[in-house]
């Protein structure tokens, strides 16, 4: 019998660290690059907080290196992209597998092996009074700072996009960058900044699988969940809420295949393991409806192009 007030709070956990990769990952597509380096973030924001985490022992040092850690390699997807106007797939599945690489090397390198030992995790902080509330208490506030911080940038996102100048000018430059540069707006540093941010907002998603979910470090831990966020913000439409949303359908179901693996359903556990990455399949291929990008998406821009245009 399943207690579903466990499973929501299952749910909400595996759904966490896909929301801050596809938030981040949104940030980078309104401004129109594609960022397919999502899954080499999550594994940099992993390896980078564990790192830190194991030679200071406070995971919140590792929080800030992940921060740090994210901003580099988003920096990096950014100069591929934007100054060598390099093909924006390439770039990042290169990320993805210079990620990989680095960080098992580093792994077996520093600790002997590929994973750390146990790390110090972050401890959940209950609301006062609130937590208290039934069912939605043990849900939503008893959770730890990554999850507050996740509502934040939520909410934070809905304003920031939709209500703020700032906002507008990334929108505009994601859609019709040759008007926004007409308008005065450096297109190149909108972008830029973009991109960095999307390399921070997604190492957060690996350093929660990190310090809260495992509590160490191992080889290929992201385990394909860059690629889910991925599908979640196409499914999300590229609108903060709709992300949301796309990442808790994904973490339920997750939640959901493991639970039905406990029971001992006579089910063979791999189709069960498939079952968040056929749904992805499926949120890919349009089932929720057609999911229209930003107009210049993954399209490299330059004075030149705008002349010719």
């Amino acid at each position: 019998m399943i207690n579903y007030n466990d499973y929501l709070i299952s749910s909400v956990d595996l759904a966490v660290p896909l929301a801050f990769a596809a938030l981040g990952g949104m940030y980078s597509e309104r401004s129109g690059v594609l960022n397919i380096a999502l899954e080499g973030l999550l594994l940099t924001g992993a390896f980078s907080s564990a790192i830190a985490t194991f030679y200071t022992g406070n995971p919140y040092v590792g929080i800030v290196f992940a921060l740090i850690g994210g901003g580099l390699v988003g920096l990096l997807h950014a100069f591929l992209s934007v100054t060598l106007a390099v093909n924006q797939l390439v770039s990042g599945l290169g990320i993805n597998l210079l990620a990989a690489g680095l960080t098992s090397f580093f792994a077996r390198l520093i600790f002997n092996g590929n994973s750390t030992e146990r790390l110090p995790g972050i401890e959940a902080i209950a609301i006062p009074g609130l937590a208290k509330i039934p069912p939605l208490g043990a849900i939503l506030f008893q959770q730890n700072i990554l999850v507050y911080l996740l509502v934040i940038l939520v909410a934070f996102s809905l304003y920031f996009l939709f209500h703020t100048s700032l906002g507008l000018t990334l929108r505009s430059v994601g859609e019709y960058p040759q008007a926004a540069a007409t308008a005065g707006i450096s297109v190149a540093w909108v972008r830029y900044g973009a991109v960095i941010v999307s390399g921070c907002l997604a190492s957060l998603g690996g350093a929660y699988l990190t310090l809260v979910q495992i509590n160490f470090f191992t080889e290929g831990m992201s385990a394909g969940k860059g690629f889910i966020a991925l599908a979640a913000l196409i499914f999300g439409r590229w609108h903060p809420l709709g992300i949301i949303g796309a990442c808790f359908l994904f973490g339920a179901t997750e939640a959901l295949q493991l639970r039905i693996q406990a029971f001992g359903a006579n089910i063979p556990y791999q189709f069960l393991v498939m079952s968040p990455y056929i749904l992805a399949l499926f949120a890919l291929l349009g089932l929720a409806g057609k999911a229209l990008p930003p107009k210049s998406l993954g399209i490299p821009y330059s004075l030149e192009n705008s002349h010719d245009e």
